[in-house]
């Protein structure tokens, strides 16, 4: 992307738009539920998420989701919100940067279908027969 003073960053609904044509290229019996988890595109993680996690450098988390998986939830819970896949702009953008060969829409992909692994509680084999570049 370019404007009159040069290149420009891909913005939060550019990346929001690549998360939600990720969720929408999940296998069909996915997405009624994969639709009903939020997402949210924000530049950075917050403080908490990064204690939360034990991270100490702000560009190590692209993505984090936020909920009870499926394999965990019972029917007696009490929804305290809708599950949420939190993108972090920045640290995407940083690690496209890096890598240079990856296009960002299979990157932005790539961290959406980890944080769904979560959601439904995947295995490593179930994410890589949904996301080839799983590594």
């Amino acid at each position: 992307m370019h404007d009159d003073q040069g290149p420009v960053a891909p913005d939060l609904d550019t990346i929001e738009g690549h998360a939600r044509d990720a969720v929408e290229a999940l296998p069909a019996a996915f997405l009624p539920t994969a639709r009903q988890v939020a997402i949210r595109v924000v530049d950075w993680p917050d403080d908490d998420m990064l204690d939360d996690l034990g991270i100490d450098d702000v560009y190590g988390l692209t993505g984090l989701y936020d909920g009870i998986p499926m394999t965990q939830k019972s029917v007696m819970d009490v929804a305290q919100g809708p599950d949420t896949i939190w993108l972090f702009r920045r640290p995407i953008l940083d690690e496209w940067a890096d890598r240079g060969e990856i296009g960002l829409r299979a990157l932005v992909a790539h961290v959406l279908v980890h944080e769904m692994a979560h959601h439904f509680g995947w295995s490593d084999a179930d994410i890589a027969a949904i996301d080839p570049w799983w590594e």
